[in-house]
């Protein structure tokens, strides 16, 4: 695959593919340069076509495209299922379909269970993240993809006794805006903390009513209260922020007004 792309660094079994895309490696046109993979976005239909080729023929697996729509559904994947079906999450077992979410800013979550029977992929924005209130405690699309996940994996462990299912299952986090771009409102903040006031310290003050949000810790504590410990990639450094490194990575709060449009690159996770 594409030197430049990120391939995580995980236990996951070795049997399971995985990669996040970065701008390198396509043909299209500024302000979608190079590998844009977002078909939704104002570029070229011939070039992201191409993109979308190419990088099929690199991964060995058929991705699967959703419609994400900054919600919590989750899809399972099968090799019979179309482009753009909505959902935000999708998991599969089924060898040679990958699980594909595209991203410019949101934070892209992979899910793989220790025996590697199952795959997911999740779009963390902070609407599909923040979820909703139930009774059980908040549940967004992190929630709604490991529940998935567990139950799968809890019921196709073979000769392991599972005490906690969350430690059968491994995440990793890709490139997303970081804490010190991502601004917010009042709103999001009181939305966040609404449903537990402990996410309080993963928001900055900006002055007039603006925040600077941590989106991965978010997630990360979201997932942690779920009983998931093994999470790898962005730490929420400056290196994975989307916003902070236009050589590398797509953001759409970057450039979607200052250039007149923003690509997409897609993280993804397979059965080979």
């Amino acid at each position: 695959m594409n030197p430049d792309w990120i391939v995580p660094d995980w236990p996951a079994p070795p049997w399971l593919g995985a990669v996040c895309t970065t701008r390198a490696g396509g043909v299209s046109k500024p302000p979608f340069d190079k590998m844009n993979l977002g078909d939704h976005v104002g570029d070229a239909a011939g070039d992201v076509v191409a993109n979308r080729a190419n990088f099929a023929r690199q991964i060995g697996a058929k991705p699967v495209f959703l419609n994400q729509v900054h919600k919590f559904d989750v899809v399972t994947l099968s090799r019979g299922t179309p482009n753009h079906t909505v959902a935000d999450a999708c998991i599969t077992r089924t060898p040679g379909v990958a699980c594909t979410i595209m991203v410019a800013d949101c934070l892209p979550v992979l899910f793989a269970d220790r025996m590697g029977t199952v795959v997911g992929a999740a779009h963390a924005g902070w609407r599909g993240l923040l979820g909703e209130a139930t009774p059980d405690g908040p549940c967004g699309v992190l929630e709604q993809c490991y529940k998935k996940i567990s139950e799968w994996a809890d019921t196709n462990v073979e000769n392991v006794a599972i005490k906690n299912v969350a430690n059968e299952v491994f995440v990793w986090f890709g490139p997303c805006i970081g804490s010190s771009k991502f601004e917010v409102g009042n709103e999001v903040r009181d939305a966040f903390v609404a449903m537990n006031p402990q996410v309080d310290a993963f928001f900055c003050e900006a002055g007039a009513g603006k925040w600077l949000a941590d989106l991965p810790g978010l997630a990360r504590q979201r997932l942690t209260a779920l009983g998931v410990a093994q999470i790898f990639g962005n730490d929420g450094s400056q290196a994975w922020c989307t916003a902070s490194n236009s050589s590398r990575f797509f953001s759409h709060r970057r450039d979607h007004l200052a250039q007149g449009g923003s690509g997409r690159m897609a993280a993804c996770i397979w059965i080979e």
